[in-house]
Parts: structure tokens; C-alpha cells; sequence
């Protein structure tokens, strides 16, 4: 009688330590998910913008002017101000998911009607203190299909 008690005892412990591991992992696994999604959330300003649309490449002048991005748990906003005129001031936001590396934006408030409610999927790339975003903007009703690559330093922490 002594040996099944003793298995059965055994049997139960084993079973209560493998859940208790997996209980364990899984904590650490949505721990490190939300370590990634809280890197990106901040205040960034822009500091290299290129646009590539057929065999044109611009690389944004940006001397002049400031770029902000602001991130939150899951809104974002962003304002361009020109530095020495009135002129030239922009801006927009909406809400945003991020799942891995795949950054997509819904641009719910801006100035421009065709944009309004449009979707943008980007790669982005934390590396220390930059983000880097990159991606396709197509939106044929506002005569928009380009490739971006912009790149952000964090300016809040």
C-alpha cells in the first residue's frame, strides 16, 4: 500500500511543479511583451526622413524645422513646426498597434480628408535611444505612394 500512496504523492508533486514552471514562464513571456510594446511609447523627434516614390529619393531638409512624434499606451500624435516662420505648421495623430515589429497607424485627425481613417503598416527598429519606422504610404485617393524611412531620437524618457 505504501508504494502507490508514495507514487500517487510523487505523481501530484511533479504535476504541481511543471505548473507551477509554466505559470512562471508564461508570467515572464507577457512581461517581456510588455517591456517591447513600453519601449516605443515616449516622445521622439524626428532627425532623418527619406521618401522614395518611383525613382525619386528625397531626404527631408530638416534645419529648419522640428518633428515631433508622441507615443502613448495606444495613441500617437505628431506636429511639424517650421523654426523661423508661421507657415509650415502640421500636424495629426490617431491610434496605433504594435505587434512585434509591425507598427500600423490609424490616422484618424488630420488636415488633409483623404488621409482621415487611413491605415499605415510600418517596420519599426528600437536600437538604444533611436526608432527607426519604414514602410509603404499608399493612399490613392490623395495621390500618395511612397516608400519613408524615418528615423527618431527619443527626446523624453
Amino acid at each position: 500500500m505504501k508504494k502507490p500512496f508514495s507514487i500517487s504523492v510523487f505523481i501530484i508533486a511533479m504535476v504541481t511543479i511543471i505548473s507551477c514552471g509554466e505559470k512562471e514562464s508564461t508570467k515572464e513571456n507577457k512581461v517581456a511583451i510588455a517591456e517591447d510594446e513600453n519601449k516605443i511609447m515616449g516622445s521622439w523627434l524626428l532627425v532623418y526622413g527619406e521618401t522614395r516614390t518611383s525613382d525619386t529619393v528625397e531626404v527631408k531638409e530638416l534645419s529648419n524645422t522640428e518633428f515631433i512624434k508622441i507615443l502613448n499606451k495606444d495613441h500617437f500624435a505628431f506636429f511639424n513646426q517650421n523654426k523661423n516662420a508661421d507657415e509650415g505648421f502640421y500636424g495629426g495623430g490617431g491610434t496605433y498597434t504594435l505587434k512585434g515589429n509591425v507598427y500600423t497607424e490609424r490616422l484618424d485627425y488630420i488636415g488633409v480628408k483623404e488621409l482621415r481613417g487611413h491605415e499605415f503598416t510600418f517596420d519599426i527598429e528600437i536600437k538604444g535611444d533611436t526608432l527607426i519606422q519604414s514602410g509603404i504610404e499608399d493612399v490613392p485617393e490623395a495621390g500618395i505612394k511612397r516608400h519613408i524611412v524615418e528615423k527618431y531620437i527619443r527626446i523624453n524618457e
